[in-house]
Order: structure tokens, then C-alpha cells, then sequence
């Protein structure tokens, strides 16, 4: 028989986290989770458990919590609390520590084959040269370059935060920093800016326990919305709470973030996590920003609700064709011309 005959023909796809499933297994999976929680009913022992947005801002009024106490109440049943702070701004180092590389590599090209321009650190020196910087729209454009160079590094192989995903890395790293440089006043203490660093991480945690237990955080099981949404919605949420936001308008902020996100497909050019992700970060990461800043203007009540918004985002990733779901079958991956 010649080894050149094709004998059998599977196809296998990444759902997070060092799983792969057939095509069969993962249309099974959501076809199994479309009208069923995936909260783990289990007694945890946490004193405020929840699974839904709603059981969780329900406990935080209940308890005269924000969200960020809650979930260091969660927490404190399982780790040291000083560890625990020691932990997260350990996460938030290697986010800084991320954004740094990103922005002073040297090589013009990502790696990969696609010839993707880096272009982090042009975008850096083209900030700080700027004389003029009465544009309304001067933080922006570093929420830009803090994006793309945290996605950039990811597409060099180097060491970042999955938050909620390497796809995704860049949103939170980029709405964070935005918050240190430009909001949080000069004079504040380190301890002021660790505070802040451990509430905006809790409260991300928080949003992003509802979307693994709800819906997914995989772009091969729902597409990209589940991915660059959910960071987008996690990020917003988290802005919002350490801007002095109340729990109702957290969950606003997180469901704006969402709900402007449905749909969005993953159809990576060449199979690589460059285009168009690189840039999408870049654009949620802005309008995570949007979200929370529309979110203070209310009090916090808003038609659509985070839980409705994320089972719609399930019900939309179930119902998605399997080539925009990471596969590179459609989409952008087969109209961009890879060379």
C-alpha cells in the first residue's frame, strides 16, 4: 500500500485549557449545556456561593459587600488572605512586566509567517515625542498600545496573563493600566494602587466565574465573544468598581461590555493569534472603558440583564457554524490572503 493513500480522516479542536474534542463531542457539548447550567451545585463552604449575576449581586446586597469583598470572603476559605494579595499583584507584575516587553522588542515581524508588522513599540516612542497632547483621546491611544503590545508579546511566544484567555490576554492589562496612568491620582500611596490592583482583579474574577459556569471562555466552542467578550465584559465590570461604582452598576458595566460583543466570530488568518486578534484587543479594550463609563451615568438598572446577556451568548456559540469557531475554515481566515 503507498504510504501517500489516506487511510482515515479526523478533525480534533481546542476548547481551553489542554482539552481537544472531536467535531461530534463539541456540537454534543453545547447542544447538552444550551438550556442547562453549569453551575457546580456542590458545597463549596464558601459563606456567599453564587453561580448566577443575579445570586451574586443578591449576596453583596444581602451581605453589604461590594463585589470584590464578597469574593475575598469566597477566597479566605481557601487561602491565606496576605497570600492571596501577594498572589494578585504577582498577576498584575507580570501583566506590567508584559506590556514593558511588548513595547521594547526589537524585531520588526512577528514571528509565525504572516509578516504581521509589530507595532507596540513605533506606537510608544510616537506618544512620548508628542508635544501636543490636548486630544480628547490621549489615553486611548495608550489603552491602544497597551493592548497590542501584550497581544504582540503572546504572538512572540513570551510570558503573559491568561485573562480570561492568551487570545484575550490583552483587554484587562490594557483597562488597568488605563486606570493607573490616567485616573488614579498621582499622589496616591502604593498601598492606595495595590488596593485597586487586588479590587479590579476580584472583581474581573467574579464576572469571568459567571461565563465559565454559564457559557464558555473558548473560542472553539462559542467563537470569539467568548473570549474578547467576556474579557471586554470582565474588564468593564472591573473598571467600573474601582471608579467608585455600585454592585448594580458593575453588572451593568459588565453586561454592556457583552452584549456589544455577541456574535463576534473567531476566524484567525492562518491559524495564528494575530489577525484580527491583536487589534481586537485593541478595540475592546476601549470599549470596556466605554461600558463602565456609561454604566456610572445610571444607577445601575438596565433592561438586559449580565445572566440574560451571557446565556444569549451561549445560545448564539451553540448555534454558530463550527468555521468561525476557531477553525480558520471561515471568516477573515479564508478571505485574507495569508502571504
Amino acid at each position: 500500500m503507498c504510504i501517500r493513500d489516506r487511510l482515515h480522516t479526523r478533525d480534533y479542536y481546542s476548547v481551553g485549557g489542554g482539552f481537544v474534542v472531536t467535531s461530534d463531542e463539541l456540537e454534543a457539548e453545547l447542544d447538552a449545556t444550551k438550556d442547562v447550567n453549569r453551575a457546580d451545585d456542590g458545597d463549596t463552604g464558601e459563606p456567599y456561593p453564587f453561580s448566577t449575576g443575579a445570586e451574586l449581586a443578591a449576596r453583596c446586597h444581602e451581605a453589604g459587600l461590594s463585589i470584590a469583598e464578597l469574593m475575598l470572603a469566597n477566597e479566605a476559605t481557601r487561602h491565606d488572605l496576605d497570600e492571596l494579595r501577594t498572589r494578585l499583584l504577582a498577576i498584575w507584575a507580570v501583566m506590567e512586566e508584559c506590556v514593558h516587553n511588548g513595547v521594547t522588542r526589537t524585531e520588526p515581524i512577528l514571528p509565525g509567517g504572516l509578516k504581521v508588522r509589530r507595532r507596540a513599540p513605533a506606537l510608544r516612542e510616537h506618544l512620548l515625542q508628542t508635544t501636543d497632547r490636548t486630544d480628547p483621546m490621549w489615553a486611548m491611544e495608550w489603552v491602544n498600545l497597551f493592548a497590542l503590545a501584550v497581544n504582540e508579546e503572546n504572538a512572540s511566544g513570551g510570558r503573559i496573563v491568561t485573562a480570561p484567555t492568551n487570545g484575550a490576554a490583552g483587554i484587562i492589562p490594557a483597562v488597568m493600566l488605563y486606570y493607573m496612568r490616567f485616573v488614579l491620582p498621582e499622589g496616591a500611596t502604593q498601598q492606595e494602587r495595590d488596593d485597586k490592583v487586588v479590587e479590579f482583579l476580584l472583581t474581573a474574577a467574579a464576572i469571568g466565574i459567571l461565563y465559565k459556569r454559564n457559557a464558555s471562555i473558548s473560542g472553539a466552542e462559542v467563537g470569539c465573544q467568548g473570549e474578547v467578550g467576556s474579557a471586554c465584559s470582565m474588564a468593564a465590570g472591573a473598571l467600573c468598581a474601582v471608579l467608585g461604582g455600585t454592585v448594580d452598576q458593575v453588572e451593568n458595566a459588565a453586561e454592556i461590555g457583552i452584549e456589544h460583543n455577541l456574535g463576534l466570530t473567531c476566524d484567525p488568518v492562518g491559524g495564528l493569534v494575530q489577525v484580527p486578534c491583536i487589534e481586537r484587543n485593541a478595540i475592546a479594550s476601549v470599549k470596556a472603558i466605554n461600558a463602565a463609563r456609561l454604566a456610572l451615568l445610571g444607577d445601575g438598572s438596565h433592561r438586559v440583564t449580565l445572566d440574560q446577556a451571557i446565556k444569549t451568548m451561549r445560545d448564539t456559540g451553540a448555534d454558530m457554524k463550527s468555521k468561525y469557531k476557531e477553525t480558520s475554515r471561515g471568516g477573515l481566515a479564508v478571505n485574507v490572503i495569508e502571504c
